[in-house]
């Protein structure tokens, strides 16, 4: 149990401990407080799983106008770009309550997930932001044990829901089922739809009650998943669990799974070497094809693949250096690099059974993309595939020449944090 640490008007508050909260699903298992106002928490990671702190990235990149955002043109480095993302806002103590939810495991029996709420302290939320975090591998980098880096966005008033997955947090015993959305983008929305009841029940309801959906990298294809799933069955007016989506924030996601795994294939390169195991192995128990995972990956991948990557030991970064190579054949099987193989063309059809692309659906509410043309981890081409994809629908697109994929996820939370805040800056105008 952690040490619950959280006070309202100076008045210490146990969530945990609440009357009213104590028999919902969302169960609170711990709590405690950080204070940003002296730099990131030590336990905060990248997307490649490096603590941030440690962080000695000298990239550059060019903050620009995000659609629709202030105009502010500089070029900085990561390590700079993450010192400006503390700056906004002036909500320096966060209060982060760990809990579970009840969800469905891919067999659809009841399972409780775990994952966290974090809280401006002391006021309620202005809005909740649905996070889908990006890809972690060690269960320490999960929300429920982390400091996740979207938490600066709390520093603006805001409130954030952060599930760990499947196969993360209380189930890490578990095998993740990467990249395969259906079952991921219900294990997310369930844990808002545990959350919503028990934030009214602790007199914390956010002041806008439409929900801000948000990821980055696998999280940002799960959130258009989950946008899906919300559009698909809680967008009704006559719906009493309806879900109204104020604005939907997605950068670097897998939309197609199969054009990532066929850029692996084709290039021969894998800039991000532990995905291409992760792909397969998602795609194979995911979505229970009859294919020996040890039939597509070299021998020594598979021989590691429970103490790399299934033990939950080992962060993304470790793990890539493991593997210890960028070239796919040497991760991958002879057959697995043949495309026309039996093998891998019944792997492709999952793949395309969970790209969003490929989903008979346009999305409805305010859609934000952000993804970088260099991206070496998810390919640019999901990013254009996507927007050949959605053309009649409410999105803006923001692509450019905007570094990797760390230094361009420290972009889209500095866009997402610019365009709240001219939101914010608008409403208020308009008010006057």
């Amino acid at each position: 149990m952690l040490t619950s640490c959280q006070f309202r008007d100076d008045k210490f508050v146990d969530f945990a401990d609440i009357e009213g909260a104590k028999n919902l699903s969302f169960r609170v298992i711990g709590q405690y407080e950080t204070d940003l106002s002296g730099g990131y928490p030590a336990n905060c990671y990248l997307p490649d799983g490096t603590p941030v702190n440690e962080y000695t990235g000298e990239e550059e990149t060019t903050i620009e106008q995000p659609a629709g955002g202030p105009r502010r043109t500089n070029s900085v480095t990561g390590a700079a770009l993450l010192q400006e993302l503390l700056k906004w806002g002036n909500q320096n103590r966060v209060t982060e309550i760990v809990g579970t939810y009840p969800s469905i495991d891919l067999n659809g029996d009841t399972v409780r997930l775990s994952g966290k709420v974090m809280l401006p302290t002391g006021r309620k939320p202005k809005a909740m932001i649905l996070v889908s975090h990006y890809t972690v591998c060690a269960n320490t980098e999960v929300p429920s044990n982390c400091f996740s880096l979207e938490g600066v966005l709390v520093k603006l008033g805001y409130g954030l829901i952060l599930p760990d997955y499947l196969g993360y947090g209380v189930t890490s015993d578990m095998v993740h089922p990467y990249l395969v959305m259906g079952i991921t983008a219900e294990n997310v929305l369930d844990m808002y739809l545990a959350v919503r009841p028990w934030l009214k029940a602790v007199d914390m309801e956010p002041e806008n009650p439409k929900l801000i959906l948000m990821g980055y990298s696998q999280g940002g294809a799960n959130t258009m998943a989950v946008e899906h799933l919300i559009e698909r069955e809680y967008w009704y007016e006559d719906d009493p669990e309806r879900i109204e989506i104020h604005r939907v924030f997605a950068g670097g996601g897998p939309y197609d799974v199969k054009a990532t795994y066929e850029r692996f294939v084709n290039t021969d390169t894998a800039s991000y070497p532990v995905a291409v195991p992760l792909v397969v192995q998602g795609m194979i128990l995911g979505n229970k094809l009859n294919i020996k995972i040890s039939d597509l990956v070299q021998p020594y991948v598979y021989e590691n693949l429970d103490t790399w990557i299934n033990s939950k030991r080992y962060t993304t970064s470790q793990i890539n250096k493991l593997i210890g190579t960028k070239v796919t054949h040497e991760i991958l099987s002879e057959e697995a690099m043949d495309q026309k193989s039996e093998k891998v063309m019944e792997l492709q059809k999952a793949m395309v059974a969970n790209s969003i692309t490929s989903y008979n659906w346009i999305p409805e509410a305010s859609v934000y993309i952000c993804h970088s043309i260099d991206d070496e981890t998810v390919p640019f081409a999901n990013a254009s595939n996507a927007k050949a994809k959605w053309t009649n629908s409410n999105i803006t697109y923001n692509f450019g020449h905007y570094g990797g994929h760390v230094m361009t996820c420290l972009r889209f939370i500095y866009s997402v944090q610019t365009l709240l805040l001219q939101e914010e800056q608008e409403r208020e105008k308009y008010e006057k």
